[in-house]
């Protein structure tokens, strides 16, 4: 029998990227065998393993981030009210902080949408990966309790607080795998990877603002490893919605978000369909029953 494999990329709010991806295969009546993620992906992936649909996420989401009317941050910030989003956003109150958000909030808003507390419940095999801080080392969770493993994968440093597992301080798995197409079942016949890096319209000789350059050198570093990575691991599909001039909190961005990541459902649909053309003999336990 065919299966497909999934692997879900991070990137913040280009996350939302991710939800057209999503309804292709709700749209073909199939499911992923497996499906890894990282960071946002690991929320997506996460959310759709426990059973919900593309539109379900797209629901979800719309309900959290109310459009605002006008697109610049620093406006949007003003009216909080509109952010409702924010609501999951816990602060750090400390004199040392170790982290800007703890994130505990964001848990219990995952766990109210999917009831699900471990990776074994999950409809879908799903692995998620998060990064060793100090053994500077990637670490892979496919099992046992599934929320702490997911918001370890999505602890950007110093925006979120690190996840203490073990004896491991664990933090953003992007740093260390951004696209983790690498993970997924080698048994998968069909291996499709979701690279949400994106692109800037900056002219390129421009000097980087202090805000610039820090999040631009997160994008660079997963995009260079995505690179090599690729280069190692082919995968049949692999699809990089043309998001452009998204940061990783723009997640007020929503509404554009999606719309980029439209912008690759009708091609991916093509591929994806003609991949399982070729192999359709073997294709009916794909299919909803």
């Amino acid at each position: 029998m065919k299966k497909i494999g999934l692997a879900l990329g991070g990137g913040g709010a280009k996350g939302f990227a991710h939800i057209p991806i999503l309804e292709v295969f709700d749209e073909l009546g199939i499911k992923p065998a497996c499906i890894t993620g990282t960071s946002i992906g690991a929320i997506m992936g996460a959310l759709y393993a426990s059973g919900h649909t593309g539109k379900d996420i797209a629901d979800m989401i719309d309900h959290l981030i109310v459009k605002p009317q006008k697109s610049s941050l620093k406006d949007f910030f003003r009216n909080k009210d509109l952010f409702k989003f924010l609501q999951l956003m816990d602060p750090q109150l400390s004199l040392k902080p170790k982290g800007l958000i703890k994130g505990d909030k964001l848990l219990a808003f995952l766990y109210e949408q999917m009831q699900v507390d471990s990776f074994e419940e999950l409809k879908i095999p799903l692995s998620v990966v998060a990064t060793d801080f100090w053994r500077k080392e990637q670490v892979v969770f496919n099992q046992g309790d599934l929320l702490p493993a997911v918001r370890a994968s999505m602890a950007i440093p110093y925006v979120f607080t690190p996840i203490i597992m073990d004896d491991r301080i664990l933090v953003d798995g992007g740093l260390v795998n951004n696209v983790p197409h690498d993970l997924l079942n080698p048994q998968c016949d069909i291996q499709v990877a979701v690279d949400i890096t994106g692109n800037n319209s900056k002219p390129k000789t421009k000097i980087p603002s202090p805000l610039d350059a820090m999040f631009n050198t997160y994008d660079v570093m997963m995009d260079a490893m995505a690179r090599e990575k690729l280069k190692n691991h082919p995968v049949d599909i692999y699809l990089q919605p043309p998001i452009m001039d998204i940061e990783m909190l723009d997640f007020h961005k929503a509404e554009t978000i999606y719309q980029q990541g439209l912008a690759a459902k009708d091609d991916f649909k093509r591929k994806l369909e003609h991949q399982l053309e070729s192999k359709a003999p073997e294709l009916d336990w794909l299919r909803r029953k």
